[in-house]
């Protein structure tokens, strides 16, 4: 992705993000959240990934309204980003946090919990963390030798 695909990637989000905040009045439409926006090379269709917070029925239905107001959505971002087209926009489940919760309680379930390795643990350093210093028996340092 092109620096240029990623910023206005980012304007679409936050744009997006400040008309639902504010616009958009569905109740099918519940606790969303704006990930991510990919924006294809030639920016005529952008991608939004969603979060939604619920179950798989209010993630269907938040998507579907979504969908469902994306005309209205995109000829908000067209009155308010200054771009030659605005992009057709598709929603799509953003389902990486479930897939990182799944992930988490599996690996609990397996006994590798969210215990954390002691600081100076494999890092041949001292217990608080530090690597030991060999000091330098004639008080010089190797580089200013010479």
């Amino acid at each position: 992705m092109s620096r240029r695909q990623a910023r206005i990637g980012d304007q679409i989000r936050a744009e997006l993000a400040r008309i639902l905040g504010r616009g958009l009045r569905d109740p099918r439409v519940g606790f969303v959240t704006l990930t991510e926006v990919a924006v294809t090379p030639d920016l005529r269709t952008a991608r939004v990934y969603v979060s939604v917070l619920g179950s798989e029925q209010d993630r269907t239905a938040s998507l579907k309204a979504l969908s469902a107001a994306a005309g209205w959505l995109r000829g908000e971002l067209g009155r308010s980003l200054q771009l030659r087209y605005t992009p057709e926009l598709q929603f799509v489940a953003d389902l990486s946090m479930e897939t990182g919760s799944r992930i988490d309680s599996l690996l609990d379930t397996l006994g590798g919990g969210s215990e954390a390795l002691d600081p100076g643990e494999g890092t041949g350093g001292d217990d608080d963390g530090t690597a030991a210093r060999k000091e330098d028996p004639e008080g010089e340092d190797d580089h200013r030798r010479g």
